[in-house]
């Protein structure tokens, strides 16, 4: 097995608290008796409502319409009846469509849904429209459509599939997990993506601080000559796509480019597995595992939960909140989005809920930035976070664009290292916005 005690240039090693869950045992969630499906799932284009108010509705039963390349299908977590069709509170902030169903509590799975064939006896081109047809999408947090990564432009010259189970963000476990109850599926998913992309290497990168999930991937692989484990050096961000491919490959991401341009298609491990689930049982993505932890959290664990159901219901089935939280967070510490109520629902993404106390949530007042460097030395990108945040703050956006902002992949690691605690990452994210939204106006005008 391949060891690497050095990955890229930058990062933090921030507090991981993978010690509230790492040993406990992962669990299947409780049935959720009523789930809420939003429409918008995944990075793209939202689906279309193909169901109504009153329809019956099977387990596996696609319930949402892809509307463009970049999307996917959605499908139902349960079986039962449709209670109502309409806008619903959304992780985002935003009201969305979305799809409430009663379920019956039997899961009577969709009767068109049956197992497919070895894998082998598919065409590229027949793996990824089913693939599509799955509703998966990449379960690392990302959400972008997999059909689409694997849909590898003809220009573009891809050697080989890099799977990241790197989990570097701190509290969650749910990969490790994973890794360690399913590694065979792991590893039967990155052949099927090998096929879909037509190469014949693949890597597995998993940090050090996981050797459990290591030891299992190792003994799945079975000695196949095609696929290398790589041990990653533990430190944060190790799982952003540009630096896991730095660390397994020693090739870089051009700016503005993607990992196509490096030679490279990367998903999760999680993303790998369900590969693996649809093509075994011919079932789409309903479910996933994620991590309800944090110091809020009575009893903090790992969950096979079902999308749809509400983030709260997950936390009673964690013991409830210890004491009234300070925040909570969908997705880790340093990416993860800050959630206004726990009535909203797990997504096709959420790979953790996170819970901390009001001590722990504390944020303490920013102070004037003293130019020491350390969010310069930190960015793994070898930005310079100071200028694009001072930038941002004083309408400067073309020099954000000169300073190469859209790079910037809002790890967090800038604001953590700051001793003056400024919002960096809030800065530079306000940035970004302005910059994509002047692009568009120019290319508006441009083809006009």
């Amino acid at each position: 097995m391949q060891r690497r005690k050095s990955s890229f240039k930058g990062g933090i090693h921030p507090p991981y608290h993978k010690e509230r869950t790492k040993n406990v045992p992962a669990d299947v969630g409780k049935e959720p008796n009523i789930v809420t499906i939003p429409m918008s799932l995944h990075i793209g284009a939202p689906c279309k409502p193909i169901v109504k108010r009153g329809d019956y509705v099977y387990l596996g039963q696609k319930i949402g319409e892809a509307q463009g390349f970049v999307s996917a299908p959605i499908h139902s977590s349960v079986s039962g009846t449709v209670k109502s069709v309409g806008e619903m509170p959304h992780p985002n902030g935003d009201n969305v469509m979305s799809v409430v169903i009663e379920s019956d509590g039997q899961n009577t799975v969709d009767p068109s849904i049956k197992p497919y064939d070895s894998y082998t006896s598919y065409a590229p081109e027949e793996i990824i429209n089913i693939i599509r047809e799955a509703g998966i999408v990449g379960l690392g947090g990302a959400t972008f459509p997999t059909h689409v990564k694997l849909s590898v432009p003809s220009d573009k010259k891809v050697d080989c599939v890099i799977l990241n189970g790197a989990e570097c963000e701190p509290y969650l476990t749910a990969d490790d997990h994973l890794m360690q109850m399913r590694p065979e599926k792991v590893v039967t998913g990155l052949k099927i993506a090998m096929r879909a992309v037509g190469v014949n290497k693949g890597y597995i990168g998993i940090e050090d601080n996981k050797p459990e999930a290591i030891e299992k991937i190792e003994v799945a692989i079975d000695g196949d000559s095609s696929i290398e484990l790589v041990s990653l050096a533990t430190k944060y961000p190790q799982g952003a796509e540009k630096q896991l491919i730095t660390a397994v490959t020693g090739r870089e991401v051009p700016s503005g480019g993607l990992p196509a341009d490096a030679g490279v298609v990367a998903m999760n491990v999680g993303t790998a597995a369900q590969i693996a689930t649809t093509f075994e049982t011919g079932m789409p993505l309903f479910k996933r595992f994620l991590t309800c932890t944090g110091d809020a959290v009575k009893n903090p664990r790992t969950l096979e939960v079902k999308i749809g159901v509400k983030l709260q219901d997950v936390i009673d089935q964690c013991g409830g909140f210890v004491e009234a939280p300070g925040k909570v967070i969908m997705g880790g510490p340093m990416m993860g989005v800050s959630q206004f109520s726990t009535d909203v629902s797990v997504m096709k993404g959420t790979s953790g809920i996170l819970c901390l106390t009001k001590a722990s949530a504390y944020i303490p007042e920013p102070s004037a930035c003293i130019r020491c460097g350390r969010c310069v030395a930190a960015c793994p990108i070898h930005l310079e976070p100071l200028y694009l945040a001072s930038f941002a703050e004083h309408n400067q956006f073309d020099k954000c664009d000169d300073y190469h902002i859209l790079d910037c992949i809002e790890c967090g690691s800038c604001a953590f290292s700051c001793p003056a605690k400024r919002m960096l990452v809030s800065s530079i994210r306000m940035g970004k916005r302005q910059v994509q939204a002047e692009r568009k106006k120019k290319a508006v005008k441009k083809n006009a």
